[in-house]
């Protein structure tokens, strides 16, 4: 079983239970390598915030034991994923500056809860003093070239790339505030797209047609994406769309294409960073 295979079979597995990993409840600290300190993005975060634990650190059995602890005998960790580079030579180049090609390939490794370990302390954070409405409008004037958004009297919140604007319903027709700034975060990661910003639209060719394979990837990009700006936030985004059609829609996309959810975790993740002015 590759990489690819492996991580969607586990996320499928969560949905056939009912659930949508990536629309739930972000009453918690988004998770962070204990050792490096850095949080963890894309399909990571989404893989580890499908746990259940009251801390938000990892680590690696090696960094575990480097810290002068241990993992706790029959503990199971999580896998994440990552990047190397593979340098390969194809013979069959015409110049020496073709011969030597340099390429991606995925692969894993598994980290542990810092509940799963023994002999390690948690670090005393300082909680955020913030609240999660004011982070999340935090991450909306964070973003330096948004789109124009415009609040009109119609039902659906959409974002059209010819004019490079938002259209929202009113703030106040939204069933709460997360609602509202969840959905909003869907229209700006679609946003990202523009050649102004990512140019992923023009670069992948993107076909929006409702139906179509690419407005199938790009929509879960947004999902994805605005669940990783309510993680940030710890808003909760669960009440949007949680309902058997919704779920057996991406079921169905997720079997179809096991590279689906690792690529759009990773243009999600780069649609954040850019929101985020992590660039």
């Amino acid at each position: 079983m590759n990489t690819y295979e492996m991580i969607t079979n586990k996320i499928i597995e969560i949905m056939k239970t009912g659930q949508v990993p990536w629309r739930k409840p972000w009453k918690f600290q988004p998770p962070r390598n204990l050792v490096s300190k850095r949080p963890y993005h894309g399909i990571n975060l989404l893989l580890l915030t499908l746990n259940e634990f009251e801390l938000p650190y990892y680590v690696t059995f090696h960094q575990a034991k480097q810290l002068g602890g241990s993992i706790k005998k029959g503990e199971h960790g999580t896998p994440v994923v990552f990047w190397k580079l593979l340098e390969t030579i194809d013979k069959h180049a015409d110049n020496e500056a073709e011969k030597t090609k340099v390429i991606p390939y995925l692969q894993y490794s598994t980290v542990f809860n810092l509940c799963q370990t023994e002999g390690i302390e948690a670090p005393n954070d300082a909680p955020s003093t913030l609240a999660p409405l004011a982070v999340c409008e935090e991450i909306i004037a964070g973003f330096t070239d948004k789109p124009q958004t415009i609040h009109t009297l119609l039902p659906k919140a959409f974002y059209q790339p010819e004019t490079d604007m938002i259209h929202m319903p009113a703030k106040t027709s939204f069933v709460s505030s997360e609602a509202y700034y969840s959905t909003l975060f869907h229209e700006y990661v679609h946003a990202t797209g523009h050649e102004k910003r990512l140019n992923r639209h023009a670069q992948e060719n993107t076909n929006f047609d409702f139906g179509s394979k690419d407005y199938s990837r790009e929509e879960l990009v947004a999902e994805l994406g605005s669940a990783f700006l309510c993680a940030e936030a710890q808003i909760d985004n669960s009440v949007i769309e949680n309902n058997t059609a919704y779920l057996n829609s991406w079921l169905k996309a997720l079997q179809n294409d096991q590279k689906l959810i690792i690529y759009a975790s990773a243009k999600a993740g780069k649609a954040v960073d850019y929101i985020r002015n992590r660039r």
